[in-house]
């Protein structure tokens, strides 16, 4: 049997779009992440994240996002070369009200000056709100 928490941190890889398998970077890791966040994810990919200096082609790039971590459509250019055709890249920032917290706002405006589109917001664990960008040529082959 499975804990009501333990269902919850599971489908947050569903909620990402993370399909089983999947090639997953994560770019700016620290203390403050969400350790069951990356759990759940590696758990659904069967192995683990890869790190910011990887070679391989991704599907998937988190990016964990601060207010002070400096210029975010520099980290954006940087986390889309090594990401798939259809890949996506999600932004997770700190919850309104939480150290670090970035307005959706700064997002907004540094997404289409790095070749990207916006396409949704959703919660990540508890402390965390995730952005997700795809490339526009992505989007359009999506409809």
């Amino acid at each position: 049997m499975v804990a009501a928490g333990d269902a919850d941190k599971g489908g947050v890889a569903e909620k990402l779009g993370i399909a089983p398998g999947a090639a997953v970077q994560e770019i700016g890791w620290d203390e403050d992440v969400d350790d069951d966040v990356r759990a759940a994810i590696e758990e659904r990919i069967g192995s683990d994240l890869l790190d910011e200096d990887t070679d391989e082609v991704v599907d998937v790039v988190l990016l964990w996002w601060r207010e002070d971590d400096g210029d975010l459509v520099d980290a954006l250019i940087n986390a889309t070369g090594p990401l798939a055709e259809n890949g996506v890249v999600w932004v997770l920032t700190p919850k309104t009200g939480r150290p670090g917290h970035v307005e959706p706002s700064e997002i907004a405006e540094a997404v289409p000056t790095a070749g990207l589109s916006q396409t949704s917001n959703i919660t990540v664990g508890e402390e965390w709100a995730g952005t997700r960008l795809v490339s526009p040529k992505s989007a359009k082959t999506k409809r």
